[in-house]
């Protein structure tokens, strides 16, 4: 599902982020991303992302090779990926489905289509009963749990997640932690960026972990 031939990225200012790194993710695994601040984990994520091009190396999601990709075809691509960021990005303008219906709206499916779709997601995340709040009202584990509704609700074959806890006390991070292995077990690729080195071990899944770019550890945390 992704796979990282010898990646190097080296920023504008000189800044190595990652330094040859090589693995590969086989389809339907769920797998943490660690290190230490700046190791490279964002980094490793815009890549997948198509935020930022490799200096370096291949990047393969899905079988397609992402470094020759046209500018043209980048928004295509990224209907197959969907994104948890740790600080929501949510519309405080907007209602709790409409958040959760933007993605839908950009790739163009219908009115009633996308209404299905987003209130099968907000069930999946036990909201439903909320679509038609502000979530500036909803609680910090309620606004994250609308981000990855939204952020499933096309169904991508990818799920990435950003330190999705970082803001979240132990039993909100337990339950948000449960619905990623809910989405896992649907069959759903998920990678996640955590600083939690207790949660990703109670999680008993794959860890890559990062130090000054390379990855230094691939493998189930003891």
């Amino acid at each position: 599902m992704i796979e990282f031939q010898q990646v190097s990225k080296r920023y504008a200012s000189g800044q190595d982020a990652l330094n040859r790194v090589d693995f590969a993710i086989d389809r339907g695994e769920m797998v943490f991303l660690t290190g230490h601040s700046g190791a490279g984990k964002s980094t490793l994520m815009k890549l997948i992302m198509l935020m930022e091009r490799p200096s370096q190396g291949q990047v393969i999601v899905n079988g397609r090779n992402t470094v020759g990709l046209r500018r043209s075809s980048i928004a295509h691509y990224r209907r197959q990926v969907g994104v948890v960021f740790q600080n929501h990005q949510l519309l405080f303008d907007r209602s709790v489905f409409a958040n959760v219906a933007l993605p839908l709206q950009v790739a163009g499916f219908t009115d009633a289509d996308a209404g299905r779709r987003v209130r099968a997601a907000l069930d999946k995340v036990g909201l439903l009963h909320k679509e038609r709040l502000n979530p500036i009202t909803l609680s910090g584990g309620e606004q994250q749990r609308i981000g990855i509704a939204r952020a499933v609700v096309a169904k991508p074959a990818l799920l990435l997640a950003d330190e999705p806890t970082g803001n979240l006390d132990p039993e909100l991070s337990a339950e948000i932690m449960h619905l990623f292995r809910q989405f896992n077990e649907l069959g759903m690729t998920i990678m996640i960026a955590s600083h939690d080195i207790d949660l990703i071990e109670r999680m008993q899944k794959r860890v890559l972990r990062l130090a000054e770019g390379r990855l230094v550890f691939d493998g189930v945390s003891a």
